[in-house]
């Protein structure tokens, strides 16, 4: 059984007004999806090494529904075109993006690699109070 997370990161913001700073068209084209092995409990086709290696206490993808690579970036590139990114930026990058998945758990992706825009993601716990803000935001980005 996974243990649950218990403490979640206070500093997360999502950026109010995201196309003052970015592009997000460009932006959504730019970046790319690179997965964690610790977040997923089957490898699908996301070329991890090791393929599948679940750690206790991480979230785990497949619980999103999310097993393919273009689904993930193209959940990601959502995020960013509903201007769902977070204010830190690092090297012209968003921190973090979040999105939705098809059966509603909110995801949250993390920059890993600067210099090729590459992300990981994981879904949010139900107990974090982030996905709800989460949720919310994505319904009235998608009115």
């Amino acid at each position: 059984m996974i243990k649950k997370r218990t403490v979640f990161n206070p500093k997360r913001r999502i950026l109010v007004n995201p196309e003052d700073l970015f592009d997000l068209t460009k932006l959504a084209k730019k970046i790319r999806y690179g997965g964690n092995p610790e977040h997923k409990k089957n490898p699908g086709d996301f070329g991890l090494s090791p393929p599948s290696d679940p750690r206790q206490g991480k979230t785990l993808c497949d619980t999103a529904g999310v097993f393919t690579r273009k689904e993930a970036l193209e959940l990601l590139q959502t995020g960013i075109k509903r201007g769902l990114v977070s204010v830190q930026v690092r090297n012209g990058l968003p921190q973090n993006i979040w999105s939705v998945a098809v059966n509603g758990v909110p995801i949250e992706a993390q920059l890993e690699n600067t210099e090729m825009a590459v992300y990981h993601a994981y879904p949010l716990q139900d107990i974090d109070p982030f996905s709800k803000i989460v949720l919310e935001l994505w319904g009235k980005n998608n009115e």
